[in-house]
């Protein structure tokens, strides 16, 4: 499994309730564990987690996004849980020790984000954020034409839990989807056609929406430039909830301005927040939400952060290999 210390301590950071945190004393058997979340942040659209520093010399595993630089605090840490998808702070050199296990919840924010994306697609396809922003000044007008999903396709770049999710949604609307992934030969639920990231420039032709949902990684940065926004539809939108920088922001921007695309539908920027002087925040066609799509706000994701720390924490107590497993960077 990686690390191994003969005396073990979970430091647990959830928001758990008291029955909840029953369950956790039941799966670690023998291995003492000790609960310092607030159930009070549950439904807010973060939580906190910090190790206490009388635990810190003694925490062989911590359930919790606490400050990376808090790890280097826990001599003894083997395991880190975090309850976020996204582990690229935790991932780099020096952060965890060689051999230490990281575990993300990865599953948990799937329909979460995934609605979140359709509801951006449902506002830009119908001018709902036009709507919405002409209110303030009482402006009774027709924002121009309205699209219809039906019979679109919808061009889903990264198909994971996220991304499957999201092409679930966009078939019941009556949608084409094409799935991109490193592997095509791997299935997704909701995908009608795979193909490779090679594929990419083949592809964009038929999009009508494009679904952003890569993590960040050197090979997914500004995957979607100037020139393949260039390449896009007239009445193309482009949707990004997986990491900010997988788009070219200006390249974007531009392509706004000038009216080449229908809109742009933001959940994730480069950089978060994004700066005030940006011309995104000014765009009409451009709707942003401040990285919001997977927070803790829907009970059902919450629930699943817990079912999958607490099925990580049973393999712990048993010694088998864990769920979610993520690569450190050496």
């Amino acid at each position: 499994m990686g690390i191994w210390n003969d005396r073990k301590l979970i430091v647990n950071c959830l928001p758990l309730t008291e029955s909840e945190r029953a369950q956790f004393i039941r799966a670690a058997k023998d291995i003492p564990q000790e609960f310092v979340g607030d159930s009070t942040q549950r439904g807010s659209m973060s939580w906190t987690a910090a190790v206490p520093e009388e635990l810190k010399a003694k925490a062989t595993a911590v359930i919790g996004n606490i400050a990376p630089e808090e790890c280097a605090q826990c001599p003894k840490l083997e395991w880190l849980q975090t309850w976020s998808a996204g582990v690229d702070k935790y991932q780099r050199p020096g952060i965890l020790q060689p051999g230490s296990m990281l575990t993300n919840a990865t599953g948990a924010y799937g329909q979460s984000v995934s609605e979140h994306m359709f509801a951006m697609m449902w506002a830009i396809m119908k001018n709902l954020h036009i709507y919405a922003a002409s209110n303030p000044n009482a402006m009774w007008q027709d924002a121009g034409r309205a699209i219809s999903p039906d019979g679109k396709t919808a061009l889903v770049i990264g198909t994971g839990d996220i991304g499957s999710h999201f092409a679930r949604l966009c078939k019941n609307v009556g949608m084409t989807t094409i799935g991109i992934r490193r592997n095509p030969a791997v299935e997704a639920p909701g995908i009608d056609y795979m193909v490779g990231f090679d594929s990419l420039d083949d592809v964009l032709q038929y999009a009508d929406v494009i679904a952003m949902c890569v993590p960040s990684t050197p090979a997914t940065r500004h995957l979607l430039n100037a020139e393949r926004i260039a390449s896009l539809k007239p009445d193309a939108i482009i949707i990004n909830a997986g990491r900010g920088n997988a788009i070219e922001s200006q390249a974007l921007a531009d392509a706004l301005a000038e009216g080449r695309i229908r809109g742009a539908a933001l959940d994730v920027t480069e950089p978060e927040p994004l700066p005030a002087d940006s011309p995104l925040w000014c765009e009409p066609k451009c709707l942003i939400t401040p990285h919001v799509a997977g927070g803790n706000h829907l009970e059902i994701t919450e629930r699943s952060i817990i079912s999958i720390a607490l099925g990580n924490v049973r393999c712990y107590a048993n010694g088998q290999s864990l769920d979610n497993r993520m690569p450190i960077k050496s």
